[in-house]
């Protein structure tokens, strides 16, 4: 069985269809690790899976701001979290949008996927992630 203390580390989270609830030590450990993970990328993409669209985007506004990143523009609307009950949003640094779209039977969490083209080993996907992981 898998408990909040037993998921310190990224691989713990690999493979969890929903994220797990974090002690503050394994939040702790969790971004410890994967801000060095994060810095071995050039760009990345992330998925949320929450329960609305409001809330996949204030979850990927936190991950921007805790991370320093840009925000991602949701091309072609005029807001971004109009849609109701359970959502997918995936964004990608490299075109600088998100989609955001109705999606059911998903989890709850965010997943981050590291890119680069000159350290292809350091690529990854990692998460999820709770949606306050980075609040």
């Amino acid at each position: 069985m898998t408990t909040p203390a037993s998921l310190s580390t990224l691989a713990a989270l690999c493979g969890l269809r929903t994220a797990p609830e974090l002690t503050a030590a394994a939040r702790q450990a969790l971004r410890s690790e994967l801000d060095q993970r994060l810095a071995a990328c050039e760009w990345f993409t992330v998925g949320v899976m929450a329960p609305s669209a409001s809330q996949a985007v204030a979850a990927l506004r936190a991950c921007e701001k805790a991370l320093g990143w840009e925000p991602l523009q949701a091309p072609g609307r005029e807001t971004s979290d109009s849609e109701e009950g359970p959502v997918f949003l995936k964004g990608n640094q490299r075109t600088g949008h998100f989609l955001l779209r109705p999606e059911s039977g998903l989890g709850c969490g965010l997943l981050i996927t590291g890119h680069s083209s000159v350290a292809p080993e350091a690529e990854d996907t990692w998460g999820p992630f709770p949606l306050d992981f980075f609040a």
